[in-house]
């Protein structure tokens, strides 16, 4: 099963700017290179040659150091590459300390970029640029959901992996039955009043959250009996609004539940929004569990040994799901060790790992790397043709899969 979006990919970012988001320079030593994709390579080496020469004018010795050695660090780094990937090149390289003033190491964060870098930037600061790199994080779709009867309205908002019910609002109109004592014209006639301005009131809501606040691509529209049909026939809703309305549709619910339940009616509409993804992919897998010998497996362990048999179709990862492995390379003589922990417990289990001497030589000296557990899965998985997901813990979806312990997988057969 083939997704649209590269959620492994946008986990990455996201997970590098918040990262980065809190890294500080002691001076304007930290460098950002945004890179387009027609740039030539070489152009961009010659201009961080001449940085390089023009940073030998810094006053301070360690911030000029820092700045050359950065520089020296992103130049080598592009003369890896011919031309740049098809969306361009964002690299982040600079001092950074590792325990306090004085223990600066020199890092490098490179990165293919969710969209097309557009323009060239080089910027040396006390911090890294990350706003174009937010900005490609921004969903270009955003779509209006209006759940409508004659009690109450809900309005929502759906972008990506998101689903906002942005406004709820009762109608105060009458029921169909009349008080005693009115006549029946009567009482009709004040419903009609009564409906009138509830339609007026919705559509100025409308106007508010789909047009002042956030200004959105496509309307879906529904909810139970003809109110929605009544309310679209009216002038109450935005002209704007009424051209972007893509499907009107029935529903048991209106309001809240209205909303959620219009993103699942309207899942042909919306193929390409995230959330619609995510949500046959986890109700897919949980279609699976619920079957007799159905296709499924949940736990870290099981998933790891599945995808060692090459029986693995697509796993789902949730994107909080906090776990690092860590591995310990005896600087003496190669033996290596390694762990699968929470990155929250990463610290003292390092600590650990390098206080036991090496199994085969008695060592106590130890390279310690850490890896994202997510990166491990996509290695693996692309080694037997499977795919990674990365599921929103933000969703309802994204909590169905948190009872499963974050992490399962949807297998290609069953196996004994």
């Amino acid at each position: 099963m083939s997704t649209k979006t590269d959620s492994v990919k946008l986990y990455k970012v996201r997970k590098l700017i918040s990262e980065l988001a809190s890294k500080e320079g002691r001076g304007t030593e930290l460098v950002t290179l945004y890179i387009p994709p027609k740039k030539p390579i070489h152009e961009v080496i010659s201009n961080l040659r001449e940085e390089w020469g023009t940073a030998g004018n810094i006053k301070s010795d360690t911030t000029r150091n820092h700045v050359q050695d950065a520089l020296t660090r992103a130049m080598q780094r592009l003369k890896l590459y011919r031309t740049p990937p098809e969306a361009g090149l964002v690299i982040f390289c600079g001092a950074l300390p590792t325990n306090g003033p004085g223990s600066e190491v020199i890092n490098l964060y490179e990165i293919a970029p969710p969209k097309p870098v557009t323009a060239y930037l080089y910027q040396c600061d006390d911090h890294f640029h990350l706003e174009w790199l937010k900005d490609m994080l921004r969903e270009e779709k955003v779509f209006g959901i209006l759940s409508i009867d004659a009690s109450e309205a809900g309005l929502g908002i759906l972008t990506g992996d998101r689903l906002e019910i942005s406004d709820l609002l009762t109608s105060g109109v009458s029921g169909k039955t009349r008080k005693g004592g009115q006549s029946a014209r009567r009482y009709e006639r004040g419903r009609e009043m009564e409906l009138t301005y509830y339609y007026h009131r919705v559509g100025e809501h409308a106007t508010r959250v789909f047009i002042d606040s956030e200004k959105v691509t496509g309307m879906i529209v529904g909810g139970p009996g003809p109110t929605k049909e009544e309310f679209l026939k009216g002038d109450y809703l935005h002209y704007e609004l009424r051209k972007k309305v893509l499907v009107v549709l029935d529903t048991s619910y209106s309001g809240r539940e209205g909303v959620r339940e219009l993103v699942e009616k309207a899942s042909d509409t919306l193929a390409d929004v995230r959330l619609v993804e995510e949500k046959k992919l986890v109700q897919r897998f949980l279609g699976e569990v619920n079957k007799p010998g159905g296709l499924a497996v949940y736990g870290l362990p099981r998933i790891l040994d599945a995808l060692q048999k090459a029986n693995v179709d697509v796993i789902l990862v949730s994107d909080d799901l906090d776990t690092v492995k860590l591995e310990a390379k005896c600087r003496k003589c190669g033996t290596s060790k390694s762990e699968v922990t929470l990155a929250s417990a990463k610290i003292q289990r390092k600590q650990e790992l390098i206080s036991v001497a090496c199994t085969n030589c008695g060592a106590v000296d130890f390279d310690v790397s850490e890896k994202d557990i997510v990166d491990i899965l996509e290695e693996m998985a692309f080694q037997v043709a499977s795919k990674v997901e990365v599921i929103s813990s933000g969703t309802e979806e994204g909590n169905m899969l948190k009872t499963f312990g974050g992490i399962a997988a949807i297998l290609r057969y069953r196996s004994g």
